[in-house]
């Protein structure tokens, strides 16, 4: 009786499989260091098989490239085949190609938090790269699929970069020789208030940064209390000392000025326990400046723009014709706009586009059956384009004090300079001179007749709300004028050493 032998495992050296050169056109393959490469994707097989370089090949990438034949499909793999070849270390394209991916998908994600967009936006960022990537650079889009867009991919890359500025912040803040605070709370769509703090910082070497602090959501009380803890533990967090502590600014608000219980009090209080100097507290520039402009008491003209914008805007049927309307006419303006009163300039904008529409909307008006009386009426129009001509002004003032980086000796510059100009305005109402009010001016040039001194009374009450509102700011003249041109001020009024801030 003979025993048969055993089985033997085959080995793959053993059947000296080499790599055919036809496989390069028939399926995007080449060999590279002595491994079958794919030429589209780059991925690598085991074993000299055609049986395995196929079926990659018609799983993969045959749907895309099958339409490529004869000259034109051997024109792309030498161009494929370049590309591969090029780099003189194969794993380390790879490597940069990753990194490369990982660099995009941060830089997305950024530009989708910037731009207020939705995380899910990302998935459709990528489909227009990879169909961009299909007509301009087919040998790319393979790098482009590698690059991670999900949802929530792009909410880690966000939260990446937020943990990664705060970082930088926290190391920045270590070497702030003295810094000031803002803050402002309001509240969202969803009835939450938030608390955003500010912070600006300046270096031993004069360096000044300024950022976003935190955004704290506060869903109980907002006593001047609760912000005080909640602005302690920011700066506890932050890294930031007490001893450099140089000025605090608010909104205004009860809660930040409260004499005893407010933040403001409180802030000083914290200062006196650690041993530091009073800081510098004011109300935010911009919101005195806003909130001066509350005392242009022409209520009638504004509850009569507004009912006419009304009346044209929401209703759809109403709106479209005054569209048409004003496109038969050849009108220099589309439409009237809506007024928004949290909108701080956009009163301004809306006087302006109504006093050069009057003519239209007055029109539009009487065809449509509802005749407003005061479009004629020639006190009224008066009063309309005094309250265009102011409100210009103060947005000019507004747009002044906006921005990153200003400092507040400029923005207080600005202001002194808007209540010189009222002073001297004063002066011209009285004499009839309307070079600096050309709405005014165009109606008393049409035979409208014009008030001089009733308007120079209004901007008497305007110039003395700057002053009461701005007292805060007056009060530390010195210290800006000695900040902002140090050579001719005098010395013997430079105020004790430390107590100019970094505000």
């Amino acid at each position: 009786m003979s025993l048969s032998k055993p089985a033997m495992k085959r080995k793959v050296g053993d059947e000296h499989r080499q790599f055919q050169e036809k496989w390069e056109t028939e399926y995007f393959f080449v060999e590279h260091r002595g491994i079958p490469t794919c030429l589209i994707c780059t991925d690598k097989l085991a074993v000299h098989k055609e049986y395995n370089i196929r079926r990659h090949y018609s799983t993969r990438h045959a749907e895309e490239y099958a339409k490529y034949q004869g000259d034109e499909r051997e024109d792309r793999v030498a161009k494929l085949k370049t590309c591969l070849l090029r780099q003189p270390d194969f794993f380390k394209k790879a490597s940069k190609e990753s990194d490369a991916a990982v660099e995009a998908s941060y830089v997305v994600s950024e530009m989708i938090a910037e731009a207020g967009k939705p995380f899910k936006d990302g998935e459709f960022i990528k489909q227009c790269m990879l169909q961009a990537a299909s007509i301009v650079c087919l040998e790319k889009k393979g790098q482009f699929s590698n690059i991670s867009l999900s949802a929530n991919t792009v909410a880690e890359r966000i939260s990446d970069l937020s943990d990664n500025i705060y970082d930088q912040l926290r190391e920045k803040a270590r070497h702030f020789h003295s810094y000031s605070v803002a803050l402002d709370e309001s509240t969202d769509v969803t009835d939450t208030a938030q608390l955003a703090i500010y912070v600006r910082g300046v270096g031993d070497n004069f360096e000044v940064m300024e950022d976003l602090l935190t955004m704290i959501p506060m869903h109980g009380q907002t006593t001047g209390q609760e912000i005080f803890h909640q602005l302690c533990d920011a700066i506890v967090d932050a890294g930031l000392l007490w001893k450099s502590f140089a000025g605090i600014t608010t909104d205004g608000a009860p809660s930040m000025t409260g004499r005893r219980n407010g933040l403001v009090a409180l802030v000083q209080r914290k200062l006196e326990e650690e041993g530091v100097e009073e800081a510098i507290a004011l109300h935010c520039i911009v919101h005195q400046q806003a909130l001066c402009s509350k005392c242009l008491k022409f209520d009638n003209v504004m509850s009569d723009v507004v009912k006419c914008i009304n009346y044209i805007r929401s209703r759809g049927l109403k709106h479209r014709q005054f569209r048409t309307f004003l496109e038969e006419i050849e009108s220099a303006y589309e439409d009237v706009l809506y007024f928004t009163e949290v909108r701080w300039l956009s009163r301004g904008d809306v006087l302006k586009r109504f006093f050069e529409l009057r003519a239209e909307v007055r029109a539009f008006m009487d065809k449509d059956g509802m005749a407003v009386p005061v479009l004629s009426d020639p006190k009224w129009l008066m009063d309309l384009a005094f309250l265009v001509d102011i409100t210009q002004e103060l947005n000019v003032l507004n747009k002044k004090l906006q921005g990153q980086g200003q400092l507040v000796s400029v923005a207080y510059d600005s202001v002194r300079a808007f209540s010189t100009k009222l002073v001297l305005w004063k002066a011209q109402l009285s004499q009839t001179n309307l070079c600096h009010f050309p709405a005014c001016k165009a109606l008393m040039d049409s035979g409208t007749p014009f008030s001089g001194e009733k308007y120079a009374d209004t901007i008497l009450k305007l110039q003395e709300e700057f002053d009461h509102r701005f007292a805060d700011f007056k009060t530390h003249r010195a210290t800006f004028q000695i900040f902002a041109d140090p050579f001719s001020f005098d010395v013997e009024d430079a105020p004790p050493c430390g107590s100019v801030g970094a505000n």
